[in-house]
Parts: structure tokens; C-alpha cells; sequence
């Protein structure tokens, strides 16, 4: 059989009855539950019927992203028993790993991914904060150009832009102040770029904007009893697998505020043997990644019944 790793998405791939197709499949119900059980409110019905706006609000996107990847991964292993060699997410798709690999249960990290949305937005007022995408240009490139625009703000300035998501060769996401994204993707594209474009976030995630958000987050992490890790968990903020707990929860706790290393976490799991890309989750955009960061490595998903089977068939 391949070997294959399992990725997961972070915010941005939720949609509105996201998980209808899995229909009344019992793992997912049960999945629902446990979530809907450890929040207090019913995550199923918040999924199903939304509305869209609300699904847009980071406290309510990160929880329901996480029970949505957790579920389709528990179909997946009711399905098929096929466990991955190793697992990883981007961004917030980190937790959804650590679940899935074990360190977590879902009763602990639904709660966990609240606190961290709110911390992260209470970190940084709606407004004040901005990102955007980069596209068609060198992430070296990228980040030069955001130290420069940081740099013209003059010694003392609070505007600043930062290069935090580095998604394939030719994207990397900026944050930072209103005025140091605006800035900066002018700066960008004046300097060759072929897009810039605003990304409808509430918040500067991954920028240093976010530490007083993952101070917050390293105390709650603190008071967490994690498990040791059943299947290897290859974060994306040191592009490291780490076994010793206390330094997950420190992985955890800068991740909030330093940059998203997927490049280098794709190439890391290529590097493992690993030529199989799956991802468990809603929607398709860590699968295209995949494919434009190394052509070798083959990009499948499982997000309902009917990827499921073709990636199981994919694999066998």
C-alpha cells in the first residue's frame, strides 16, 4: 500500500452545510456530538444552516474547521483503518492534527481553538489589522519587500507587514496593520507581483501583531494534559515532528504569532518517503498546493463519501 500523509485545512475552507454529504454517517453524528457537548451549543445545526456570516466569525470558523477535519478523518478511519505515517496542518489545521494523532481529544481542542479566535481577536480590533495574498512572486522577495515598507514607516512606527503564510513557491500571505498591508501591496506589486489581494479576514493571523493573543494561549495550553503522539505530527511553525509535550504546547503557543512554513512542511514530509498528500477537511486548497509546490507529490482529498472511496482506491 502507499505510504501517505494526512493534512489538514485551516480558516477559509468553511462553506455553509459543509458536512451534508456525509448525511446520518454515524461517526460524524457522533463527532457533531462530542464537539456540540464540549461548546455548548449545537455545532451541527451552526454548520448545516449557518448563515454564512456567522461561519465567517473567526470564534465560530475555527471551531467548526476543526470538527469538520476531525470528523471526516474518523470516517476515514472507520472506512478504511488506513492510518497516515504522518499528519500535519496548516495554520489552525495544527489542531486539528494533534486530534487526530492523539496529543488532543476534541472535547479539549474545540474549546481550545474559541480561546485562541477570541484571544486572537481581542488581540487586534476588527479593522486595525488586514492581510492580503501575494501572488506571482518569490517569497524571498516578498519578505524583503515587507521589511522595507515596515522600515519606511520610520523608528517608533506601530504600522508594520510581515510575510506569515508561505503557501507554494509563487504565494505568500502578508499581515500586519491596515496601513502596512495597504502599503505594502502596493510596494509589491510595483516591484513585480502579479496580484495583491486583500483576504476577508478579521484579523493579522501569524503576524507579530498576534503575540498578546498567544500569551493568552500559552497559559491555556499550560493547564492542558496532553498525550504522547500516536502518529508522527510534523508542525508547521518549525517544520519539526516533536514528541517531548512541552515542546508541542510551545509550538502551539508561537505559532499564533510567527509565520506558516507549508513549503518547507511539504517538502519535509516528501523528504519522509512520503509521495501522498491527503486532505481531511473541507474544500481542495492544501491539495492544489501540494502540486504546485513539488510536481512529483500527488494531491488527493477526503471530504465526503465520494472522495473518500477515491482516495481509498487511490491508495490501495
Amino acid at each position: 500500500m502507499t505510504s501517505f500523509a494526512f493534512v489538514f485545512p485551516g480558516q477559509g475552507s468553511q462553506s455553509v452545510g459543509m458536512l451534508d454529504a456525509w448525511g446520518d454517517h454515524p461517526v460524524v453524528q457522533q463527532t457533531l456530538q462530542e464537539a456540540s457537548d464540549a461548546l455548548g451549543e449545537d455545532v451541527g445545526a451552526l454548520i448545516h444552516a449557518g448563515p454564512k456570516e456567522a461561519l465567517a466569525l473567526t470564534t465560530n470558523t475555527q471551531p467548526v474547521m476543526l470538527v469538520a477535519a476531525v470528523a471526516a478523518y474518523r470516517a476515514w478511519m472507520a472506512e478504511t483503518g488506513l492510518q497516515p505515517s504522518v499528519v500535519a496542518g496548516h495554520s489552525l489545521g495544527e489542531y486539528s492534527a494533534l486530534v487526530a494523532s492523539g496529543v488532543l481529544t476534541l472535547a479539549q481542542a474545540a474549546p481550545l481553538v474559541r480561546f485562541r479566535a477570541a484571544a486572537m481577536q481581542e488581540a487586534v480590533p476588527v479593522g486595525v489589522g488586514a492581510m492580503a495574498a501575494i501572488l506571482g512572486m518569490d517569497a524571498a522577495k516578498v519578505r524583503a519587500g515587507c521589511l522595507e515598507v515596515t522600515q519606511s514607516f520610520g523608528a517608533g512606527s506601530v504600522e508594520v507587514a510581515e510575510a506569515v503564510n508561505f503557501n507554494d513557491p509563487m504565494q505568500t500571505v502578508i499581515a500586519g496593520t491596515k496601513a502596512g498591508v495597504e502599503k505594502a501591496c502596493e510596494h509589491l506589486k510595483a516591484q513585480g507581483a502579479k496580484r495583491a489581494l486583500p483576504l476577508p479576514v478579521s484579523a493579522p493571523f501569524h503576524s507579530s501583531l498576534m503575540k498578546p493573543a498567544a500569551d493568552k494561549l500559552r497559559e491555556k495550553l499550560a493547564g492542558l494534559t496532553l498525550a504522547a503522539p500516536q502518529i508522527p505530527v510534523l508542525n508547521n511553525v518549525d517544520v519539526l515532528v516533536e514528541t517531548d509535550l512541552d515542546r508541542i504546547r510551545d509550538a502551539l503557543y508561537r505559532q499564533a504569532f510567527q509565520p506558516v512554513r507549508w513549503v518547507e512542511c511539504v517538502q519535509a514530509i516528501k523528504a519522509r518517503g512520503v509521495n501522498t498528500l491527503v486532505e481531511c477537511g473541507p474544500g481542495k486548497v492544501l491539495a492544489g498546493m501540494t502540486k504546485r509546490i513539488d510536481a512529483e507529490l500527488v494531491g488527493a482529498v477526503v471530504l465526503d463519501p465520494v472522495t473518500l472511496a477515491e482516495t481509498k482506491g487511490l491508495l490501495a
